[in-house]
């Protein structure tokens, strides 16, 4: 046989083959499974069906078992498994908006009696970064608790809008607590023994406020800690960048003008500074 025949049955030119199309689904690309994982992550009530018409109005067309199929390849369990099995990250990634915490911070003052230990009780909202004293005692007992309890979730209360409040095991977070806060529609989510890490954001502003402001003063009387706190709230609100909220200023204010001079403002004889511009 000629060498230009064998060449061309080789090729596929003589019986068709190289023109032969493939059959069946194109492969899934990398892309497109990526996004199937996020979405199943992101909703755990999602099924697969789900998965599938939000897939679509994204123009991707998949079936519900390659959903499947892409779930089972990365570790991910159907919508009924993981609705149950969801992570403290998940859950606070998903409620943020409406997910508060709260927490203690002590501090010694000098008073007529000699060093007291001050108690003074924080809320903040997890989504802003926005804190809000509850209070400030010697003595937080069961019924400063829940006076405390009625003044931050009351209708015109800084909680108003909270759903959950994140809270550790303290004696001092009695059940009348709980109760006044679940009457107005906030669950409290009361976290395991010895687990500071799951009450992330509290704790960290107690170490933010300690380690910027507090640990520098000495204090005569509960009018100082309360106005040293004050002032503190008010330059982590509008002045602080948190690295947290991609190193933004939670509820910046009207002061900065681009074009204008650099001036500092100080807070707490300079304890606490921010450099902004003025109009010239």
């Amino acid at each position: 046989m000629p060498w230009n025949k064998i060449l061309a049955y080789a090729t596929g030119e003589i019986d068709g083959t190289r023109n032969h199309k493939k059959h069946g689904r194109p492969p899934v690309t990398p892309e497109i499974e990526a996004l199937v994982v996020s979405m199943a992550r992101d909703n755990p009530s999602w099924g697969y069906d789900r998965i599938v018409g939000a897939l679509k109005n994204l123009g991707h067309r998949l079936s519900d078992q390659t959903v499947g199929n892409i779930l089972k390849r990365n570790g991910i369990a159907p919508s009924p498994e993981r609705k149950r099995n969801t992570t403290w990250a998940d859950f606070i990634r998903q409620h943020k908006e409406v997910l508060w915490a709260t927490d203690f911070f002590t501090s010694e003052i000098w008073t007529p009696l000699g060093l007291t230990t001050y108690y003074v009780l924080f809320f903040i909202q997890i989504s802003t970064r926005r804190v809000v004293m509850g209070g400030i005692t010697t003595s937080p007992n069961e019924q400063w608790m829940t006076q405390v309890a009625r003044n931050i979730s009351g209708w015109d209360g800084e909680m108003k809008d909270a759903r959950y409040l994140i809270h550790d095991r303290d004696c001092k977070f009695t059940n009348s607590f709980d109760e006044i806060l679940r009457a107005v529609g906030v669950e409290p989510i009361k976290l395991p023994a010895r687990s500071p890490n799951l009450n992330a954001y509290a704790e960290r502003f107690v170490k933010t406020i300690k380690t910027e402001c507090l640990d520098h003063l000495i204090l005569f009387s509960e009018k100082s800690l309360r106005h040293v706190v004050t002032e503190y709230l008010a330059h982590y609100h509008a002045e602080r960048n948190h690295q947290g909220i991609e190193n933004v200023i939670p509820f910046p204010d009207t002061r900065s003008d681009r074009s204008g001079q650099i001036v500092k403002a100080e807070k707490l004889v300079g304890l606490l500074n921010f450099y902004h511009r003025v109009a010239a």
